[in-house]
């Protein structure tokens, strides 16, 4: 396999989508790994990488008919190849979250695990999968949690409700679908961006000091209505032209406009050097998918 077919099989792009989310948790819970943090973004990247393998492996023979030029059915990677590198890239996951967090971070990483093929070989064609996809990404923001699950437990809800929203969404990337998808997928991407301006410790706290408190929901709405503004207008436009160029368009800038919701769940724990990370890895993603797709 060359390498641009691994990266083209496994969406390597997306995975800048993908760090935020554990980040994110760790906030949430007071960064319980410490510098050991930086091992949980490295770990997502792995399953979700195993997760995008798993999709083209089970897609292959339906590819085969709708998306020829994919790297399966055009006979660039072969379907073991494909299982082979899902079960490596997990397997690679699963250790990077041992070393990260030792069993607190296995009783996360190994049912997120087996979320990812589950939804991928049993849930997505099923009127579950949207669920068991918000699950997965779920699992992965309480998995910087460090085993404080309840204080990751909102910014989990959070990127579950967004992630619902956009998968159910991108069933029309192929056919369209119809205008109700899009009005859902717009409903949700509206709960989270509220969701994600809450302060944690209460509005009333917002206006007391320290000053960091002004700043802290300040940086949070500055990121939540990034995020609302770029998300909610594709949305809302594949709920007036669901056809599936316009459904595909608003599938790519859901799955991107993740990160400036993760900066914004982020940046309300007060974490903000932190959440200016996570927004920069933007730009990442939009320039890594001119060179391979990221939807």
């Amino acid at each position: 396999m060359r390498w641009r077919d691994v990266a083209e099989l496994v969406r390597a792009p997306a995975a800048f989508t993908v760090p935020g989310d554990g980040l994110a948790g760790a906030a949430a819970a007071g960064f319980p790994y410490g510098l050991r943090t930086g091992l949980i973004p490295l770990s997502s990247a792995c399953l979700y990488w195993a997760g995008m393998a798993l999709n083209d492996y089970a897609d292959r023979d339906l590819d085969r008919v709708e998306r020829p030029e994919r790297p399966i059915p055009s006979g660039r990677v072969r379907p073991r190849q494909a299982i082979a590198l899902a079960t490596g890239l997990s397997a690679a996951g699963l250790g990077l979250a041992a070393a990260a967090g030792g069993r607190p971070a296995l009783r996360v990483a190994v049912p997120l695990t087996a979320t990812v093929w589950t939804y991928d070989l049993v849930a997505k064609s099923t009127a579950t999968g949207p669920l068991v996809m918000a699950a997965a990404r779920g699992l992965d923001v309480l998995l910087g949690a460090g085993g404080r699950l309840r204080s990751a437990a909102w910014p989990a809800f959070t990127v579950a409700v967004h992630t619902a929203g956009v998968t159910g969404l991108s069933r029309g990337e192929v056919h369209g679908t119809s205008a109700a998808a899009g009005r859902l997928a717009t409903v949700a991407t509206a709960a989270a961006t509220v969701a994600a301006t809450v302060p944690r410790d209460g509005w009333a706290a917002t206006f007391r000091p320290p000053a960091r408190n002004l700043a802290t929901v300040g940086a949070a709405v500055a990121s939540a209505g990034v995020y609302a503004a770029s998300v909610g207008r594709a949305q809302w436009a594949a709920a007036c032209s669901p056809d599936a160029a316009t459904v595909r368009r608003a599938t790519g800038t859901g799955i991107r406009g993740l990160i400036p919701l993760q900066a914004a769940l982020t940046a309300r724990t007060g974490a903000l050097a932190v959440a200016a990370g996570v927004l920069a890895a933007a730009p990442l993603a939009k320039l890594a998918s001119k060179v391979v797709s990221a939807t």
